[in-house]
């Protein structure tokens, strides 16, 4: 049977075959040959290998990767899926085998190949499954465990909920749903866009999947087959957003040395022998790392080990309990998480949502998912809604969630796995935002309620919702958790203000809180918010906890100080009492900090908000600028902020840069799929220098959304090939 390409304007990919299997090879190699680079970095990434190209700075990652044991995992859980659904196994191989097949091509097309003298590799039937894990295992936030530990410690049981919003690198999303009452067609409409990294290439890929059993378009994740998030059938389209379930946890074990490996103390008072052995990490330009992998009955060891950290006596939490100090025992984590426990990521999910038609089917296929823990909603054309969370999350004791726990202590086991919540709808809404809501029996962080309630607000605005009125929803810039800090200039009092510093306040308390880019008191604002931000963390209530314990660094952006106070600055200025701390003063003189600026005035708000993409190899562009691996240099202007439904994500106190930010915005219209729209940060392609790298980069900045196309008719038939399967020269 032959497989068709198609292309529209924007250089989507449209796939057609005449089967299942045949589509899902056609989606991999098209993948490939889109972003070759994107995937070959992925596939390392998850075997922690990644630093044999991209140098030391990568080599943090693969150090956890190998010590997670990521792609052991990944293994396994595609071995049980071979065992419980092999039709899903099958699917999922010739995903793989696309790969394989366009990987040459798509490398010739990537100049980061020859930059960085890497050959594409091969991909295995279980490489999607650890791309998916590597992208999702840091997904929850789990580090936060380690500051709740540290803030407990130092200011009390208290400190959890002061500090309870999402921070830096946990992802988030908006979402919403307005069933066919609420609408001008009679049928419902489905909107949102999820918030991560933005990355260039993009975490989201525009595709369409047909064949005689279905007919699909979505944001398939490249590396995995399928449409998992947010998709289209033409009767039924879902979309998530991250529940903020917590499903992991964080043991502190006791390791001795043995003559023969290492022993771990169990609940039960018993030494067992411990999984160990030793993997070596390939650096280029330096000499290979080796790495000690060791894993207890918990799970694998990631931090730490027998001899545990080097730390500093400041590090050390000195009144910590017995056997629990990170200066007593020898600091060692271990990772318990549900697919290394199951061997199940829900991969047997993927192909029952393609085929889904009403909200019943996917339903039933969401109660096969696992991991992430995800919020989602559903509609289909016959009225059905769906409003659910989908994804496993075990059953164990309420300390689990908050700190790591001691391994060698009974009452810390999983004992069974919770019901997953659902909900309805009000006077045909639902909207899900990350807010402390249908998922709150789930988890102890949530994003503050501003943006579920801003969007409510909106959709409040009209009785019934057009597709296109409801786009406009994305690009709201109205900050609500503006109030808190705005409320404390507020009631300053006037006599102790310099002339500039009460002419600022005047000036903020009449500002309509958008953060809009071009707006000057926005800017304002933000100047004010990062010099309280900055006063609280330099208080001695607050301060030592700038002396993070060393950690490995790809858990440090969650223990930072500035970033953990920024963030929860909204519960922090309203607290009825902070640890003896008098807000009063300390915002006063970061108002009169911020007036004393020597410009007349300040800057708009995006000439210092501005993107600032991650990419695995940056290089000079429209975007940024040449760099180190990470994120590049300012990029364009942006408007909102973190509490904005246009969630352009900075730090306050530490950048205004937007890291993080809408990774895809979508509206499903379920009276006629062809008025659907879609868009992404940049481009379908991956290969810089392509027309569709960065076609699509105009129109996020200005909120549009590009058209889903759905009549073959329009689009441009790239490739007909016959089904065969081919194999890389490579295989590493």
């Amino acid at each position: 049977m032959r497989t068709e390409t198609y292309r529209d304007a924007y250089g989507i990919p449209h796939l057609r075959a005449g089967s299942a299997r045949e589509l899902a090879r056609a989606q991999g190699r098209v993948t490939a040959l889109d972003r070759a680079w994107q995937l070959e970095t992925e596939r390392h990434r998850l075997l922690g290998s990644s630093a044999a190209f991209l140098g030391t700075a990568a080599l943090p990652w693969d150090v956890l990767a190998r010590r997670a044991l990521l792609a052991d995992t990944a293994r396994r859980c595609f071995d049980r899926l071979a065992e419980d659904d092999p039709e899903s196994a099958e699917w999922v191989t010739a995903y793989t085998e696309g790969v394989n097949a366009g990987l040459a091509e798509g490398a010739r097309r990537a100049p980061e190949f020859t930059a960085t003298g890497l050959a594409p590799g091969r991909w295995q039937p279980w490489t999607p499954l650890g791309v998916w894990l590597a992208t999702h295992v840091l997904f929850t936030g789990l580090p936060l465990k380690l500051w709740r530990e540290r803030a407990v410690r130092l200011l009390g049981p208290a400190a959890v909920g002061l500090f309870a919003t999402d921070g830096p690198g946990t992802a988030g999303s908006n979402g919403w749903l307005a069933a066919g009452e609420r609408t001008v067609t009679g049928h419902a409409l489905l909107a949102g866009d999820p918030h991560r990294v933005v990355e260039d290439p993009g975490v989201y890929q525009q595709i369409r999947l047909a064949c005689p059993e279905f007919d699909v378009v979505g944001l398939a994740v490249p590396g995995v087959p399928g449409i998992a998030h947010f998709g289209h059938t033409g009767t039924v389209a879902w979309a998530i957003t991250n529940a903020m379930a917590d499903y992991q946890d964080l043991y502190r074990e006791r390791l001795r040395r043995t003559g023969v490996g290492v022993e771990a103390l169990d609940p039960d008072g018993r030494w067992r022998r411990a999984r160990r052995y030793t993997e070596t990490v390939s650096v280029a330009g330096e000499e290979p790392v080796p790495v000690e992998v060791i894993e207890t009955a918990r799970g694998p060891v990631v931090i730490g080990g027998p001899e545990g950290l080097e730390m500093t006596e400041a590090q050390e939490a000195p009144d910590a309990p017995e056997g629990e100090r990170d200066g007593g025992d020898p600091v060692a984590l271990s990772l318990r998480h549900p697919p290394r426990v199951t061997a199940d990521l829900g991969f047997g999910a993927l192909l029952p949502l393609l085929r889904a038609r009403t909200v019943a089917e996917v339903d039933r296929a969401l109660d096969r998912w696992a991991e992430p823990v995800n919020v989602v909603l559903a509609a289909d054309t016959e009225g059905g809604t769906l409003h659910r969370v989908a994804g496993r999350v075990p059953v164990r004791a309420h300390t689990n969630r908050i700190r790591p726990v001691p391994a060698w202590e009974p009452g810390h086991e999983w004992t069974g796995w919770h019901e997953t919540p659902r909900a309805g709808l009000t006077d045909g809404i639902a909207v899900m935002a990350n807010q402390r809501g249908i998922a709150a029996p789930l988890g102890v962080e949530f994003s503050a309620p501003h943006r579920a309630d801003r969007i409510t607000a909106r959709l409040a605005e009209r009785r019934h919702w057009s597709a296109d009125a409801l786009a406009a929803i994305h690009t709201d810039t109205l900050l609500l958790g503006a109030r808190a800090l705005l409320d404390r200039i507020a009631a300053l009092p006037a006599p102790s203000l310099t002339p500039a510093a009460a002419h600022l306040r005047a000036r903020l308390l009449r500002w309509d809180r958008r953060m809009a880019a071009t707006s000057r008191d926005a800017g304002a604002f933000a100047a004010l918010r990062s010099a309280v931000v900055r006063r609280l963390a330099a208080h001695p209530v607050f301060a030592p906890l700038g002396e993070v314990p060393a950690y490995p660094e790809p858990f440090q952006p969650w223990l930072a100080l500035l970033p953990r106070i920024g963030l929860a600055l909204e519960h922090l200025l309203d607290a009825e009492e902070l640890y003896g701390v008098d807000r009063g003063p300390l915002v006063r003189a970061a108002l009169e900090e911020t007036a004393a600026r020597p410009a007349a005035e300040f800057r708009r708000w995006g000439e210092t908000h501005r993107l600032a993409p991650w990419r695995a190899l940056p290089t000079r562009g429209a975007t940024g600028t040449t760099g180190t691996t990470g994120t590049t240099g300012a990029g364009p202007a942006l408007a909102g902020d973190h509490d904005c439904v246009l969630c352009t994500s900075s730090v306050p106190g530490v950048t205004d840069l937007a890291v993080r930010g809408p990774a895809a915005r979508y509206v499903w219209d379920l009276a006629r799929r062809e008025n659907s729209r879609w868009v992404v940060p940049f481009g379908a392609s991956g290969v810089p220098g392509s027309p569709h790298h960065r076609d699509q980069l105009s129109l996020w900045l200005a909120g549009e959304l590009a058209p889903v196309v759905t009549d073959w008719d329009r689009l441009v038939k790239e490739t007909e090939e016959t089904e065969e399967t081919e194999e890389s020269d490579a295989d590493v």
